[in-house]
């Protein structure tokens, strides 16, 4: 990439807390964060946020009368962008982008107030704008008394790392010269529980590790929801105050043969990949943060696209869906803070269950990978 692009600030809340040694802690331990619960009117696995975080979530509602008619998915986000600003130092005298997505959108409510209009005939008059998916970017915009542009996307599970790419652009234009991306995401309701265990891709396992990413063995599929929202923010050029920096951008799409579809050995993520390292040895490439999903295919297509474009000089393989599951939207970003995690301390965070790995060099250059239903493919190389 002909510029560097520094990420000056990375924030988040998920089941691993919310402060970033605390995070780095439970990353340490081979203990999952999948707690049962009855959804969908049957006990069901799901990775909610830690204590900590929903406190500051409920702290946060009640910090505005405006704030307790918004969906958890737009507080989420409201309060990793909090933090990320200021870790970043930005103030508000400074002119900043915002791109903050989700797959789902404002689920929670979306589902209360329909089932309030198939009991009463009747709809909330905040039950549109407080529904519709613009609402992370232009609270966030709210709540910070940003000036610069906002948008909103959705592109499932790709989503927080199409913003990625947004930001990267509307940075590279010139047009502002600091951009804040991310994902946000609270997805454990009855409805879309739901519609995961029709696509029939909800975990049902009673082992040890529920969800089984990364297991290219297994014979069901081990998907678990998870919520949260992460957001970074990204300044041009080489910065003092980097926690990391993007070296390489690749994206793709495949053609769409059903709803959900993804080719025997992920094409799109071939080529991906291969963008986002054009200008990088694959050798210098230390470890990849995989997608992996925890479903059988899923995980064994982006498999053979990384074998495809690196043969058998593999880098170092994980994920973190074993351990908070699939958050969705926001779950490309929550790679991101791994992938800069790994960096930062120089270790390795494997998958307990998988074929133990062994690192031998330090850890400099990190792939990250997303990819969304019918094949929205993003990859992103990080280094330190």
């Amino acid at each position: 990439m002909s510029q560097i692009i520094s990420i000056t600030a990375l924030a988040s809340i998920s089941p691993l807390g919310n402060d970033p040694q605390l995070i780095w802690n439970n990353y340490l331990n081979d203990q999952h964060f999948f707690v049962r619960k009855n959804i969908d009117k049957a006990p069901t696995f799901v990775a909610p946020l830690d204590a900590d975080s929903i406190a500051k979530v409920e702290e946060l509602k009640h910090s505005d009368p405006k704030y307790k008619f918004l969906d958890n998915s737009v507080l989420y986000a409201m309060e990793a962008s909090r933090a990320a600003i200021k870790q970043a130092g930005w103030t508000p005298n400074d002119v900043f982008g915002i791109n903050i997505g989700s797959s789902r959108g404002a689920t929670d409510l979306f589902e209360k107030h329909h089932q309030e209009y198939l009991e009463t005939g009747k709809a909330q008059t905040l039950a549109s704008p407080t529904t519709t998916l613009g609402n992370i970017s232009s609270w966030v915009a709210h709540d910070l008394q940003s000036s610069g542009p906002e948008i909103s996307h959705s592109i499932t599970c790709s989503t927080a790392l199409h913003a990625v790419l947004n930001g990267v652009v509307w940075l590279k234009s010139g047009m502002v010269d600091k951009f804040m991306v991310g994902g946000s995401e609270a997805p454990l309701t009855d409805f879309t529980i739901a519609q995961m265990r029709a696509l029939k891709i909800y975990s049902r396992s009673d082992k040890a590790y529920p969800n089984r990413a990364l297991d290219l063995e297994k014979t069901q599929n081990t998907m678990i929801l998870g919520e949260g929202a992460a957001v970074c923010c990204l300044e041009i050029g080489k910065k003092e105050n980097a926690l990391a920096f993007i070296e390489g951008i690749g994206y793709a799409t495949e053609i769409l043969e059903h709803n959900i579809s993804i080719s025997a050995e992920a094409t799109c993520f071939q080529k991906s990949m291969k963008m986002a390292l054009q200008d990088t040895k694959l050798s210098d490439v230390d470890v990849i943060v995989m997608h992996a999903p925890g479903t059988i295919k899923g995980d064994l297509t982006e498999y053979k696209a990384i074998q495809k474009v690196f043969g058998e000089s593999l880098p170092l393989l994980t994920t973190n869906k074993w351990k908070i599951g699939h958050t969705f939207g926001a779950s490309g970003l929550l790679s991101f803070e791994l992938a800069i995690l790994m960096m930062q301390h120089d270790t390795f965070i494997g998958v307990p269950f998988a074929e133990v790995q062994i690192q031998e060099k330090p850890i400099k250059k990190v792939l990250v990978n997303a990819v969304g239903f019918g094949g929205n493919a993003v990859s992103v190389l990080l280094s330190l």
